[in-house]
């Protein structure tokens, strides 16, 4: 039921209003006015997006042998190698040589002062390929950061192994598996800026390249607390999305964490890429022990493992594994409430959610955890939440119906108690959202309402 291992402690996660792909959530312009009709000034954002994904993003960089394709959906290839690098995998010992390119993005500066960034990707390594996403930044005190590596990955695992890096700080921050936090936050030292740069790698003397459609980081600054305001009910819909149980793959493929409780995340993530018509194909799953039923989850947890966690949980590797699929965007992001997730339902597009909580905080689910994955799949005509939780016994038990208000809280919140009373903290608004590079107008709208295009 739980993500791999409570390692996200340095997510002080919460209410989050989603910002536009280039600016700051809309949230943070908006002008309210009180009872007595005096306007007030603004809410400060908590979130930042910045994503490059056009023909204009991508020209925007600094490229080091890149080149752009065009097309409906713009990329970053390899124009012709900027050197030869040697690469030791940590984790097979190997050494190999490689031709790389590179891409660097304009310095984006945050709406928000931030206190943690995650990026996301979404690419095509063909065998032979590989890619590496780095990040640097200015504190707001105007020293930088060094080069910090936010994962080395591949769709695959046959030339390297992906992986996100450890040990990584200068003293201020840090590199927590998949996010970059600021070690004090009460100090009041923030991240102002930030940019990005690509590693493109593929083998010497080939034409071979990685495909980067799509490059960005969430910013945010969150506030901390163990409550968070209800939201009002608008919406009674459910979406037919497959279901699929973790817990029925418990004991298998122990090099990737050995299915069960462990699997929440790809488990979540298969769900969802079934939902918009993608999935294997069955010489995809070839390697997948026939006695084992769904072996469309055991691909997911293959291809989402992160080698350096031991687990599936990495954030950006889901969506990366998401985008894999013919024509998928993906991304992983932070949300205010249970209306922004109405808003997304009723345009047709699920989400995945991050949550901890003891037992008896959500009635129903039977278990607690530090860190589990969900689907959100609908709402009830009174507002309850509907998920695909994936801790369940079976595909069949996997529907779930939960009290609005205890769902919303345990997603939301920043802060926790477990259950010998200590402070914990919760990963609050964080979710996955996959969706068609051809959307409907519908579905477009809504993301754009959310500052996802």
């Amino acid at each position: 039921m739980a993500d791999s291992a409570p390692r996200r402690t340095v997510l002080a996660a919460a209410l989050a209003a989603v910002a536009g792909t280039a600016v700051a959530s809309t949230a943070s312009a908006a002008v309210a006015a009180d009872r007595t009709g005096r306007r007030q000034a603004p809410e400060p954002a908590l979130v930042d997006n910045r994503f490059w994904v056009s023909w204009t993003d991508w020209w925007s960089g600094a490229h080091a042998a890149t080149r752009l394709v065009l097309g409906p959906r713009p990329g970053l290839v390899i124009g012709g190698p900027a050197g030869v690098t040697d690469y030791r995998d940590p984790h097979t010992g190997t050494t190999s040589t490689w031709e790389y390119a590179t891409w660097t993005s304009p310095v984006h500066t945050s709406s928000v002062p931030a206190t943690e960034v995650i990026a996301s990707w979404n690419a095509a390594t063909p065998p032979g390929t590989w890619i590496q996403i780095e990040l640097r930044g200015t504190y707001t005190d105007a020293t930088t950061t060094p080069w910090y590596v936010m994962g080395r990955w591949a769709s695959g695992d046959g030339d390297i192994r992906r992986t996100s890096v450890d040990d990584q700080s200068d003293g201020r921050s840090s590199i927590w598996t998949d996010t970059f936090a600021v070690d004090d936050p009460a100090s009041g030292l923030r991240l102002a800026s930030y940019q990005l740069r690509l590693t493109l790698h593929r083998t010497p003397g080939t034409r071979l390249t990685p495909t980067v459609w799509r490059l960005g980081a969430m910013a945010s600054d969150i506030p901390d607390r163990f409550t968070v305001p209800a939201s009002t009910p608008g919406l009674a819909r459910e979406l037919a999305v497959p279901r699929y149980s973790q817990n029925t793959h418990v004991g298998q493929y122990p090099e990737y964490d050995n299915g069960g409780e462990a699997w929440c995340s790809p488990t979540s993530s298969q769900m969802i890429v079934e939902f918009w018509g993608r999935r294997p194909r069955p010489e995809d799953l070839a390697w997948v022990n026939p006695d084992f039923a769904d072996p469309q989850v055991c691909h997911a947890a293959r291809f989402t493992y992160d080698h350096q966690y031991e687990g599936c949980g990495n954030w950006p590797f889901n969506a990366a594994y998401a985008a894999t699929y013919p024509a998928m965007n993906a991304v992983v992001t932070r949300l205010r409430s249970l209306t922004d997730l109405e808003t997304l339902i009723r345009a047709g597009i699920p989400a995945i959610t991050s949550q901890s909580f003891r037992k008896e905080e959500l009635t129903g689910a039977g278990y607690g955890t530090s860190g589990h994955l969900m689907t959100v799949i609908g709402f009830t005509g009174t507002g309850d939440v509907i998920a695909n939780d994936p801790a369940s016994p079976s595909n069949e038990a996997v529907r779930r119906v939960y009290a609005r208000r205890e769902w919303e809280n345990i997603w939301l919140r920043t802060k926790r108690y477990d259950a010998n009373g200590k402070v914990r903290s919760g990963t609050g608004g964080v979710c996955y959202l996959f969706w068609p590079v051809k959307s409907a107008p519908s579905q477009h709208r809504a993301l754009r309402a959310l500052g996802l295009v």
